[in-house]
This record gives structure tokens, C-alpha cells and sequence, in this order.
């Protein structure tokens, strides 16, 4: 991970003050970047992210993604303090715990949930990614070099029962990607889908605390992380985005576009032409589900 240089990029990463945001933030801004980060909710939380990652090289603004006074504002705040957006990682999800506060959903079936909750997470994680991109891109390929990594979620995930909307929306968000790449083909903007590869040791995992047993479904929030994820006994580690968003985010991946990366089969430490034999899923003509 030492090996890329990201030293006079400006990376912003919605949901950028805890779980995997932060873990992606911190790569960045330890690879050189400066970082814009969001958090919808939290000034706490973005505080605290941007202490960690440090003031001299983190912005932390408090915005959601479904307001667009808000991302006007977060545009301005974030080209103001370190100039024009090179990276955007669209991080920024909601999900079941939108849906089951209490962490509850043992009972609950595809039509369980409040309208206003389904609503909140269709807005958020597909039309959130979009208005962020159309904020930035022209300026990317103005300047003939741009970054798009949008957060998904594993193929599993997106058919699960007690998911609600999110599932769908994920895979809606990735259709989005492979057009939007598409369309920027030669441009110097790459678009990509990344995933951890299984639910991760976040608190965007519904009940409890992160580091406690949550569900009969993930009995440990330490993860056993299997090629194919087949054998996921426990939940991942956030920190399996860390390595395949820094590549991402660097010069390395010019030539790749339209892709997906699942993060739990990336090795940390190992070269990006070994990692990119098991992390990189096979092209697909068109998304499908059934």
C-alpha cells in the first residue's frame, strides 16, 4: 500500500467518519491525499474521524447526501479548502438498520418496514451517488484524470429477505456504475464498484456495538475471510477496503473501468497484479439478478 502516491489529490468519501469510510479516509490521507468526509448525523463522529486523520489534511462536513442545499454547500466547503475533487467515493449508505432501529428484524419479511424508512434508503444510495457524481465529473474530465468508486454490497446481500430496499438499491447503484463508465470511456475518469465482500464489523450493522456477538447469523464480529466468501464465519473487518480503494484512487487503475473489487479477497500485502486474480469479478454483458 506504500507504493502509491496519492501526494496533491483531493479525495471526497461520503460516510467518511466511521466504519469502512473512515477506513478508506485514512488510506487515502495516509498515502498523501487530502480528504473531504461527510457524515449525515454525527458532528461527533466527524469530529472526532477528522482528529484522527488530522486537521492539516481532513475536512470534516456535516451533510446528507439526499439534500441538495447540503451537497451544494459540501462542494463549495470541500474546492474552497483543498481545490478540485480528483477522487469520489460514494460510501454513504443506508440500510437495515434504517429500517429495524432496535436491531430486531427476526421477524420481518419483504413488505416489513416503514414507507418513509424505504424511501430514506432508495434516495440515499442511489439518487445520493448520482448527485455527488454530476456535482464533480465535468470538472474530472475537464481535467482529464477522475475517480468514481462506488460502495456495493455482496450478491447475497442484495437478495436478502429482511433487506428491504437495500439489497436493490445496491444493485441498482451498480448498473449505475457500469453506464456511467461507459459514457466516461477515454476521459481519464474511471468508474468502479467496490464491496468488503460479507457484512463487516461496522455500526452500520444493525444491534449492539461494534467488537460484540450481534445475531445467530454472524456469531463473531471477527472475520474469517475465505476466497469466495463462501465461508464467512464471522463479520469482516472493515479494513479489508483499505488496500484495493488505495489502488483504486491511484494512477495504477487508469486502465480499469466498469469494474467490480470485492475487498475481503484482496490480500493486503500482496502485489496488485496477484490481488486484482481474485478480487477482480468477471465482466458481465448486462446486471442480473435472477
Amino acid at each position: 500500500m506504500t507504493d502509491f502516491d496519492l501526494s496533491g489529490r483531493h479525495a471526497l468519501i461520503t460516510g467518511g467518519a466511521r466504519g469502512l469510510g473512515l477506513v478508506m479516509a485514512q488510506a487515502l490521507a495516509g498515502a498523501g491525499a487530502r480528504v473531504t468526509i461527510t457524515a449525515a448525523r454525527s458532528a461527533d463522529e466527524l469530529e472526532a474521524a477528522v482528529a484522527d486523520i488530522g486537521p492539516e489534511r481532513c475536512l470534516g462536513v456535516l451533510s446528507d447526501v439526499m439534500n441538495d442545499e447540503d451537497n451544494a454547500r459540501l462542494a463549495s466547503a470541500a474546492q474552497e479548502r483543498f481545490g478540485p475533487v480528483d477522487i469520489l467515493i460514494n460510501n454513504a449508505g443506508r440500510g437495515l438498520a434504517e429500517l429495524y432501529a432496535d436491531g430486531d428484524f427476526s421477524q420481518a419479511t419483504p413488505f416489513s418496514g416503514d414507507p418513509e424508512a424505504y424511501e430514506r434508503i432508495l434516495c440515499t444510495n442511489v439518487l445520493g451517488p448520482w448527485k455527488l457524481a454530476k456535482l464533480f465529473v465535468s470538472d474530472m474530465v475537464a481535467r482529464g484524470w477522475g475517480r468514481i468508486i462506488n460502495v456495493s454490497t455482496s450478491r447475497p446481500t442484495m437478495l436478502l429477505s429482511v433487506g428491504g430496499p437495500y439489497g436493490p438499491t445496491k444493485a441498482a447503484l451498480e448498473a449505475q456504475s457500469a453506464i456511467w463508465a461507459k459514457h466516461l470511456q477515454g476521459t481519464g475518469v474511471t468508474v468502479n464498484v467496490l464491496l468488503p465482500g460479507g457484512a463487516a464489523d461496522t455500526p452500520f450493522i444493525p444491534g449492539g456495538e461494534v467488537g460484540t456477538r450481534i445475531t445467530d447469523a454472524w456469531p463473531a464480529r471477527a472475520g474469517e475471510i475465505a476466497e469466495g466468501n463462501s465461508n464467512i464465519t464471522g463479520l469482516l473487518p472493515a479494513e479489508v477496503m483499505a488496500a484495493p480503494a488505495l489502488w483504486l484512487a491511484s494512477d495504477a487503475s487508469s486502465d480499469f473501468t466498469g469494474r467490480r473489487f470485492v475487498g475481503a479477497n484482496w490480500p493486503p500485502d500482496a502485489a496488485p497484479e496477484e490481488a486484482l486474480k481474485t478480487a477482480m469479478t468477471p465482466t458481465i454483458d448486462a446486471p442480473h439478478i435472477l
